[in-house]
């Protein structure tokens, strides 16, 4: 079992898809919304998830209280309606408060189609800037052609990473619709091509914004991860077939590009494949990612027998292939699949795959200076089982942001931390930690602590007997 490895799942809230089921309209609505989304928490840290990535900015339509877009109808039943709380320094605290990271997953281009747009009224980015959105196909879209699109995007980024303790920033439908020639944005052509083709135009477009965020998103918070889902695919391989639907030409997003630069920090392919449409190009992504971490996104949805009923060894061969050849991790499309436990997968990864806790991955081109080891560590236990550990701070080159700290615990001298399973909490806030074993039989007699910092660099390891 790996030490680092990033476990991440996606938490839909478009349509209420995965949250909320339940609408806040009074106090108990708002305790039912919250219960639903602590039960996802609660499962996914039970099986040692340690990302969340979370629906922020659905389709012109957000999920926090923003200057630039209404909340979301599904939080309160009606477009703007306040629900009472602020969802997403709510779901970003419980994430934090089990050890998760949290990140915005944030749709880019699309608006939504008519009947949606119309709802929204003038409310709509496509009332409030029409200049730089259009229709096409029954739908509107943020014109990446337009120079001011990549603005209003930072905005809202800028919007969220100011004001949120997010981890990252996460960027889904971030392109052209797939195979749209006929997409209306030759105005623009004419007046920015400069000589080159409306292809590469277009390439150039996606990443121009792409760039603009993460240089934008680094000058703000430069812990904070930059992420895509690309399409799954890059391009075709040497020696298989991408049957036209990829990354590069089908919806113009040069991602080996936008690696190379070092303009992402992460790249989730939605790697909705099985056999050999998965495995070459999952390889394919390793192998041109510059050192960025790619974390394959993993259909689960298809082990649904409406979907795709796909073989449970599916996933698990995945999994295992994404591990063997130093893939970053994994990440699940969508999280209830995982909480309805289909064909067993919740199961599979809780007792076979994930049995122990993992840490996201470091991301040392953005910082690779550890925290010092923390000192002077106290154990005390008490007659109720319960031991308490506190230590002094460790100090850090990150003076915007104290070091958080990862507990080990074990029943040998010294502690094994480079062991996962001696993992007892990590992201700990603070210089104290309350360790409660679950069954008598689990209590650990010795102890360990470390210093991490946001990028995922940790300390020497601070060890005590009890």
């Amino acid at each position: 079992m790996p030490k680092y490895e990033l476990r991440a799942a996606w938490i839909t809230t478009i349509y209420g898809l995965d949250w909320p089921q339940t609408k806040a309209t009074n106090a108990e609505g708002i305790r039912r919304q919250k219960a639903e989304f602590l039960e996802i928490l609660d499962k996914l840290k039970m099986a040692n998830f340690n990302t969340v990535l979370f629906q922020t900015r659905t389709r012109g339509d957000v999920i926090y209280k923003s200057t630039y877009e209404p909340y979301n109808s599904i939080l309160s039943g009606k477009v703007g309606g306040n629900p009472g709380y602020d969802p997403l320094a709510f779901v970003i605290e419980e994430c934090h408060k089990r050890g998760m990271e949290c990140h915005a997953w944030i749709v880019a281009i699309p608006l939504g189609n008519r009947t949606h747009v119309n709802a929204l009224g003038s409310s709509s980015v496509t009332k409030k800037k029409p200049n730089i959105t259009v229709a096409y196909k029954r739908e509107y879209f943020l014109n990446p052609g337009h120079p001011d699109t990549k603005k209003y995007l930072m905005d809202i980024t800028r919007e969220i990473v100011q004001n949120y303790d997010v981890d990252g920033v996460h960027y889904d439908y971030l392109r052209y619709p797939e195979h749209s020639p006929q997409f209306p944005d030759r105005n623009e052509f004419r007046k920015y091509g400069k000589g080159r083709d409306i292809d590469q135009w277009r390439r150039d477009n996606i990443t121009e914004i792409v760039r603009y965020i993460y240089n934008g998103v680094k000058t703000l918070k430069p812990w904070v991860k930059v992420s895509t889902s690309p399409v799954g695919k890059f391009d075709d391989t040497t020696r298989y077939p991408s049957k036209s639907w990829n990354a590069y030409n089908a919806v113009k997003q040069d991602v080996v590009g936008w690696m190379g630069e070092g303009i992402q920090d992460q790249i989730y392919p939605m790697m909705y494949f099985k056999g050999n449409n998965f495995y070459p190009f999952a390889l394919d992504w390793k192998e041109q990612s510059n050192g960025r971490q790619v974390i394959p996104g993993l259909g689960i949805y298809f082990l649904d027998p409406k979907e795709g009923d796909w073989d449970i060894s599916e996933i698990e061969r995945q999994i295992l292939f994404s591990r063997s050849n130093g893939l970053a991790g994994q990440a699940h499309y969508r999280v209830k699949y995982l909480m309805d436990n289909v064909q067993g997968l919740y199961d599979l990864l809780s007792d076979e795959l994930y049995t122990a806790p993992a840490l996201p991955p470091a991301t040392p081109w953005l910082d690779n200076v550890a925290p010092s080891a923390p000192h002077n560590l106290l154990v005390e236990a008490d007659s109720d089982g319960y031991t308490t550990l506190s230590w002094e701070a460790a100090t850090d080159n990150d003076t915007k942001n104290a070091p958080m700290y990862v507990v080990y615990g074990s029943n040998t001298n010294p502690v094994d931390t480079q062991n996962p399973a001696n993992i007892i909490a990590q992201r700990v806030q603070g210089t104290k930690y309350t360790y409660a074993p679950i069954f008598p039989w689990n209590r650990k007699n010795y102890f360990a602590v470390t210093a991490i910092d946001r990028y995922g660099n940790e300390s020497e390891a601070l060890q005590i007997k009890q």
